[in-house]
This record gives structure tokens, sequence and C-alpha cells, in this order.
């Protein structure tokens, strides 16, 4: 043996020679291991799982990873020297991956990823020279493990998806966002000619979709019937452009349209042509939203009315703005309103206007949970208590003849007088997560409450006494636990996302009566005289289904969007408008010929 080899069989101090040191018991790391590629990548094979599935690739592979360095220090049968210097040759190793990391990896990443490749690297590395008698084993373990660490420094992250999977790119690879406003500091795509006023004002004065799922929020749609042979007549695309991060959807009046995007570290209000997809008017604010699972950008969506845009940014900036030039009219802040922090998403409530008020959802403590401002000057003119966390937004719903504001949270829902804010109903219905959908009326005395993971849907009674408006649950069911992709109802049926599973419920009875279709955290319109629904997939295919409560019967598809998609996809006329946090197109969709 050379001297070189004995350096390395020992270590330097000579305090442990080569002889004190024993094999490593190595079935530990392999069962783990083992179940971190379990924990991974078994929970996406299941199609039913438990809601608490997602939980277990989210976090399962992080816990593997702590076990493995307590199976370093307790039960590896390493030496004293050894599980020391393992220990700090991690240490080192995630330290300086955390110094180097893209900002976009902190976080989640950092969980589901760097940690796990990390810990995997150094038990490989100990389980392939784990009966060698040799500290090379604790060194090939180091190595390995700061070559696992230090992979995550070459991507940077655009967020998560639906499945808790991150969407990774090289770190050196320009993002969507750079690449749209290089181009758009190079050519500006806004609309060459002026459009005359009087068309504004005639579309303006009548908005076909005026507002977040459309007039009512029910994400229907009520225009010409579609013809459903895709293969025969498929739609066509009109035009695609590049734009900012943001989870908008699209409000419409006449040929204008109206969304909200991220341009670096400016939130943006934008004015769209509706033929063309060329800009009209953009109104910038100083605000950059962006947490590690949703990414960067506004959440909510604008609403139109009077010849005025009302839009909540992601970090609470409420404004209106001038309909025809989005000039500012008045601006306030929910942060200080509301006295609280952005939620963890951000704000996500669209607003909703009725007569001179514009309403919406803060979760602010006491009484600020949901605040009502006036429209001419942004003053506020009531508040209501409301649970501190939802994703939903303020919806005028009519019950027993009856107009009242509904909002839906995790504390249950209130109906609120749109005037007074004055609580007519508070229904509890807690729920340890969020909610973030829409509640819907149903039969004129009936409200649907969605919620997400672990709880479900639940139907509710609303009758009206002389003490006034009591509730009653009719139903409860787990078959229908929708995230944050939307649900729609159809002749005493209701449709949508059990998790990432397409399904159809019962109204009467909330008992599922099919279940399939894998289109991920994905959005639905109904196309109600057509008795169809287009389905805009978490991949950004578009999905054309029938409306059928006795199985599932898809009719079409086509790939319209690239990346991650959960905008709600919007329909007037012939036309449909889709976007995600890259791209936007508009499509004209084949119409039945008339009869």
């Amino acid at each position: 043996m050379t001297d070189d080899q004995t350096a390395l069989d020992v270590p330097a101090t000579n305090s442990e020679p080569a002889s004190a040191l024993q094999p490593l018991r190595v079935w530990p790391p392999v069962v783990l291991l083992s179940g971190m590629l379990a924990a991974r990548y078994l929970p996406k094979l299941i199609q039913d799982g438990p809601p608490q599935m997602w939980m277990v690739s989210a976090f399962g592979p992080l816990l593997c990873s702590v076990l493995l360095l307590l199976w370093w220090l307790l039960l590896s049968r390493a030496s004293g020297w050894e599980r020391l210097m393992g220990f700090v040759g991690v240490a080192i190793a995630v330290g300086l991956t955390l110094a180097t990391i893209h900002p976009t990896m902190l976080g989640p990443a950092i969980m589901v990823r760097t940690i796990p490749m990390g810990m995997a690297g150094f038990a490989m590395g100990a389980i392939l020279l784990g009966q060698q008698l040799s500290f090379r084993r604790t060194v090939l373990a180091v190595v390995l493990a700061t070559l696992g660490f230090g992979y995550s420094t070459l991507l940077r992250s655009d967020g998560m998806w639906g499945n808790f999977a991150l969407g990774l790119h090289w770190r050196w690879e320009p993002s969507a966002e750079d690449q749209m406003l290089t181009d758009r500091a190079a050519k500006p795509d806004v609309a060459a000619e002026s459009l005359d006023v009087t068309d504004m004002e005639t579309w303006l004065a009548e908005p076909e979709s005026p507002a977040f799922r459309g007039v009512d929020r029910s994400g229907r749609y009520t225009g010409p019937l579609v013809f459903s042979d895709w293969a025969a007549n498929e739609p066509e695309e009109l035009w695609r452009i590049a734009v900012g991060p943001g989870w908008s959807s699209f409000s419409v009046a006449g040929n204008l349209l109206f969304t909200q995007e991220q341009r670096g570290e400016n939130e943006a209000v934008v004015c769209l042509l509706a033929d063309s997809g060329q800009e009209v008017w953009s109104h910038e604010i100083l605000s950059r939203f962006d947490d590690p699972l949703g990414g960067p950008g506004p959440r909510a969506t604008p609403a139109v009315a009077a010849g005025a845009i009302y839009a909540l940014g992601g970090n609470g900036e409420l404004m209106r703005l001038n309909a025809m030039t989005g000039e500012l009219v008045w601006q306030t802040d929910l942060r200080k309103v509301a006295e609280r922090d952005p939620p963890m998403w951000g704000f996500c409530s669209s607003p909703l206007v009725v007569g001179d008020t514009v309403i919406v959802h803060a979760g602010g403590t006491a009484d600020k949970g949901t605040l009502a401002f006036e429209t001419s000057t942004g003053e506020l003119k009531w508040c209501a208590a409301a649970g501190e966390h939802s994703y939903s937004s303020p919806q005028l719903c009519r019950l027993h003849g009856e107009e009242f504001v509904a909002v839906l949270s995790d504390a249950g829902l209130n109906l609120l007088d749109p005037m007074t804010g004055a609580v007519a109903l508070d229904y509890k219905w807690k729920h340890e997560g969020y909610r973030a959908l829409q509640p819907q009326v149903i039969n004129g005395d009936s409200i649907l409450l969605p919620t997400g993971v672990g709880t479900g849907t639940r139907c509710i009674r609303v009758s009206k006494t002389d003490s006034g408006l009591q509730a009653a649950e009719i139903w409860t069911s787990r078959d229908l636990k929708s995230d944050f992709n939307d649900f729609v109802v159809f002749e005493g049926h209701l449709y949508g996302f059990d998790g990432a599973i397409f399904t159809c419920l019962d109204l009467a009875t909330g008992k599922r009566t099919w279940k399939g279709g894998r289109y991920g955290k994905g959005q639905v319109l109904l196309l109600e005289a057509s008795g169809l629904l287009l389905v805009a997939s978490e991949t950004g295919q578009l999905v054309l289904l029938k409306a059928d409560p006795t199985a599932h019967q898809e009719l079409a598809t086509r790939q319209v969007l690239d990346g991650k998609t959960w905008n709600h996809p919007v329909v007037v006329g012939d036309r449909l408008f889709v976007r995600n946090s890259e791209q936007a197109a508009c499509l004209r969709l084949p119409l039945e010929p008339p009869k």
C-alpha cells in the first residue's frame, strides 16, 4: 500500500485507525431512497387517491431527507469522525447552494428538489462504498451530495403546477416575461389608429362579459350554438400575442378586452383590441407580487361598469380607471384599509360593482373582511366581517326575490346587503385551507358551496323567516373537491373538477354520476345553448365535452396555449379568448348553421 492510499484510508488526525471502521448499515438508506421515489411519483399515478395525497408528494421527499441525515448520525455505524465530517460537508454544500441559487428556487423548490437531490446523492455515495473500511466512502458521499445540491444552482423556477411539480428551466434561458419585455421595448404592439370615441362609448355601455366569469359569475355562455365537430370545421386562430405573468381572465366590451399582467417591476391593467390583440392603452403601477407556488403577477380580473374599469392588484392596490383612456381616477391600498399583509397567494378578489359601490374581499380582522367603496371617490362606504382566507370573489345573487352579495371564505358563507353591508346570513362552515371558487345559486333558494382539498362541496337551502334568512344543509359531497379549478351547473347536474379529474354530480343528491378526463387544474366554461362544456386544461389544451350526465364524452381537443394555464376562458359571440401567464390568443369558434 502506498503512502497516498494510506492517507485516504484514515483521518488526517490519525485519531481513528482504519481497523476501527465498520461496514455501514446500508439497508435504511436503500429503503428511504425507495420511499423518496415513491412519495414523489406514486401520487401522480393514483387516479382517485385521498385528498391528502398531494402532501405525500410535497413533503414526503423532504421527510426522507431528514431521516437519511438521522440515519447517518445515529444508525449508520460510521465512526464518530466520519459522522462529523459528513455532517459538516453536507452543511457546507447546503450553505454554498443557498448562497448561489437563483431566487426563484428558494422556498418550495428547496423542499421538493434541492434538499432531496442532495441527500439522495449523499445516500448513494454511502451505499456504493458502504462496505469499504475507508474514509473514501464519506468523501464520495459528500461529493455526490454537493453535486446533488449544486444541480439546483443551474435552474430557475416559474412556480409550481397544480400537482406540485416544479416548472423548471435552465437558469441562463430567458423567461417568457423577459422575452416579452425585450420584444415590447423593441417594437411596442400598440394600436396604430385611434379609436372612434362614439364606438368606444357604445361598446362600454353594454359590455358582453363585464366581469370575472361573466355577468353573474356563473361561468356560462348563452350565445349561439357552437358546432362540435372540430374535425370537420375546427376553430380558426385569429391572433396570438405575448403577455406578462398573471392569472387574470378577460372582461369584454365590444371590441375592447381588459385584463391584468406583470411587466417587470410594474403591474399593468391593459386594454386590447378584441379583433387584433393590439394594445389600446395600459396603466402601470410600481408593484410586483410574486409567490413561489403561483409565480408573479396579478390574480384578479378587471370589472367594466359605467365607462370605468375597476381592478385589484396582487399586493392590494384597488383602482378605478377611465375605460377609454386608462387614466387613473382613484386608487386605494387594501393593506392599509384592511390592516393586513397580502394573503399567501396575493389579493385575488375580482371587484364586484353594484350601483355606486365596488366590493372586494380583503380578509382583514374584525369588520374589515369585505370592503365596499364609493365608485366615484374610492372612499370606504361600508365593511363587514368575513373569513381571513378567500381566493373567491364577492358575487351578486338573488334569493327569494332579493339581491345579496355572497362572500365565500374559510369561515363559511356571508350574505350581505349590497348597499349597507348588513349581514343577512352568516353560515358557518369552517375550512382549514382556503376557498377559491364562486358559490352558485340554484333553484332560486339553494346555494352550492365549493371547497377544496379535504372537505368537498355542500348544498344548502336558504329559507326566509320572520327573523331573517336561515340555511339548512341538503347534502355534502366529497365527490367534488375542487381546488381553484372551476365548476358549472347544467340541467340538474354539476360538472367540474374533483382534484384534477373531471366529474359530474347529481344536484339533487350530490352523488357522482361519472368521473373521467385528467385535465389538471384547468377551468371549464358552459356553452349553455349547445349543451357543451369547454375545458381549458392546465397544459393549455382546449377540450370540448358533451354535457351528458350519463358518461364522460370527449368530442374534440386542440392545443392552444403553451405553458401552465390557470386562467378562465371567455366566449363572446363566436370569439373565444384564452390566456395564461405567457400568451393570449383569440379563436373563432365554428357555429351551427342556421336552420
